[in-house]
């Protein structure tokens, strides 16, 4: 027999399972020790009030065993000999696509301009070290995009472009624990994450499909309107040799592929600025955070997670609000080339560390850009992280300044500890910024320390720049076919495409554009 439950526990049952087992019994009434096992299918913390609770929704198997795994598989068959398909980027909107690709019974052909996990994870190492950034290896370029290292997290608000439980099983299948199943707010985190990007193209591989790493793709093949394959460079000991894939393309080369959207708008491919957000990573001591959050002075205490926030107000008619907010993590270096810095933020599975971080940004859309040039806010951006290397001494050093002297317009005269290895420099983020970022984030942190006592502090650091929230560009694409607007078999997906924000969102588009590049396929056979 099983039945389903909601319930509400304190946070020291819900952290254990026999505690757990032993309240269902005295709650509903049964003998415990006919439970053989109890699966939590939804979790989440109520912590509005000075009691925490936990809420639960549980299956409880009696007197029998649960006739099947906690997740849903998916069989992939092999395509070693069936036709092929172009997907272009190894982050989630690739991995995705060529994952659906598969089973829908054709080939995928995937091209990572940077380096596997591995070989990628010593690139990232020499930014703190040597303050060089590798411009085809860094936290954005490489296998799993740049989500393979900002954590993990799996929480999405797109609920009607496809089945997030479908992402969130495929990920279970290649070895991410199945609490994501459970969590309201799921993540793998940034130790986990890598292993499970490497089963998946082990998956790929296994099927009949390909994964070329260091294969940058430099142009499309046009016959006349419809795309037929790209040219690449392929760089084998130190070397660059040209090749050619043939096939339709799925292009899901990130968010940060500044060369793409330049190649793009100079042949006339249309493509249209996009809004993105922009603003500093906000690192606070993660026991601070636990301690407002969880209003209690000694933070989370044993049976907690790591407290997380979020955080949206309005100023002057645009959006002001916490992204990407990473309990006891690390803020990194996550810029693509020289002469640039931009900052992100991570955690470990366990969420461990003594500092908790989040972007804090401001909407801008592209009418706030004078123009019409289609890649004027990526030249924003840009002119942004110029702006920061140079008040970071031209090295990787980010410019940083406390909260509340940012507030108050004061100069830091010393800084906090932090988690971001490179360093930071005491900085004037609130003259050197633009006023429409600047005047708009001191506002918004007003409110959010009128809303949470406590936030608003000098023990917490600023850190400049926060850029790469989402795309500059929207590559113009129909919306039944997913197909671009003028070329036919060239599917742009994901969030270089401007079609979705996060992992789960761009693997969700990886399989819509997948699915739509088959249907293609059929037509022109």
């Amino acid at each position: 027999m099983t039945n389903e439950y909601q319930v509400r526990v304190q946070p020291q049952v819900a952290a254990n399972e026999q505690a757990l087992r032993s309240w269902l019994a005295d709650e509903y009434g049964f003998d415990v020790r006919t439970v053989t096992t109890v699966r939590i299918l939804r979790r989440s913390i109520d912590a509005r009030q000075r009691t925490i609770f936990v809420n639960l929704k549980v299956r409880v198997f009696i007197n029998e065993q649960p006739s099947d795994d906690e997740y849903l598989h998916t069989e992939y068959p092999d395509v070693s000999d069936r036709p092929q398909v172009i997907v272009v980027g190894a982050g989630p909107g690739g991995l995705f696509a060529a994952l659906r690709l598969i089973e829908l019974g054709l080939r995928p052909i995937v091209l990572e301009r940077g380096k596997d996990v591995h070989e990628r994870k010593k690139d990232l190492a020499q930014i703190s070290r040597t303050h060089k950034v590798d411009a085809e290896s860094n936290y954005c370029f490489g296998e799993g995009g740049a989500g393979a290292y900002s954590d993990g997290k799996l929480y999405t608000r797109s609920k009607k472009r496809g089945s997030i439980e479908k992402i969130l099983n495929v990920f279970c299948q290649h070895g991410a624990s199945t609490n994501i199943l459970a969590d309201a707010h799921p993540h793998i985190g940034t130790d986990k994450l890598p292993r499970v990007i490497e089963n998946m193209r082990n998956t790929i591989i296994r099927c009949g499909g390909e994964v070329h790493f260091q294969t940058k793709m430099t142009q499309l093949i046009l016959e006349g309107n419809r795309v037929v394959g790209v040219e690449a460079v392929k760089t084998v000991n130190c070397q660059l040799s040209p090749v050619t894939y043939q096939g339709p393309v799925i292009l899901a080369t990130g968010h940060s592929a500044r060369d793409v959207y330049r190649y793009l708008a100079d042949s006339k491919i249309e493509i249209e600025a996009k809004g993105i957000a922009v603003g500093v990573r906000l690192e606070h001591p993660s026991m601070l955070i636990d301690q407002i959050q969880y209003h209690n002075k000694q933070g989370r205490g044993k049976y907690l997670p790591a407290a997380e926030y979020s955080f949206v107000t309005q100023v002057d008619g645009r959006g002001v609000y916490s992204f990407c907010m990473c309990p006891g993590g690390f803020v990194i270096p996550a810029a693509t080339d020289k002469e640039q810095i931009v900052v992100n933020g991570m955690s470990p599975s366990n969420r461990g560390g003594q500092w908790s971080n989040s972007g804090m940004v401001v909407e801008t859309r592209a009418e706030d850009i004078e123009g019409d040039d289609p890649l004027r806010v990526m030249y924003f951006q840009e002119q942004l992280e110029r702006d920061c290397w140079l008040q970071g001494n031209m090295r990787q050093t980010a410019p940083a300044q406390r909260m509340a002297d940012f507030v108050n317009k004061r100069l830091s005269y010393d800084l906090p500890k932090t988690s971001y290895t490179p360093g930071l420099i005491s900085s004037p983020l609130h003259f050197w910024m633009p006023q429409s970022i600047s005047h708009r984030l001191q506002e918004g942190f007003k409110a959010f320390g009128r809303q949470s006592h406590g936030f608003l502090t000098n023990e917490a650091v600023m850190i400049g720049v926060e850029t790469r929230t989402s795309s500059p560009v929207r590559i113009v694409r129909d919306g039944e076919t997913l197909m671009h607007v003028r070329l036919q078999g060239l599917f742009p997906c994901g969030e270089g495409a401007g079609y979705a924000g996060g992992i789960v969102s761009a693997g969700v588009d990886g399989e819509r554009c997948a699915e739509m590049c088959a249907q293609y396929l059929q037509q022109t056979a």
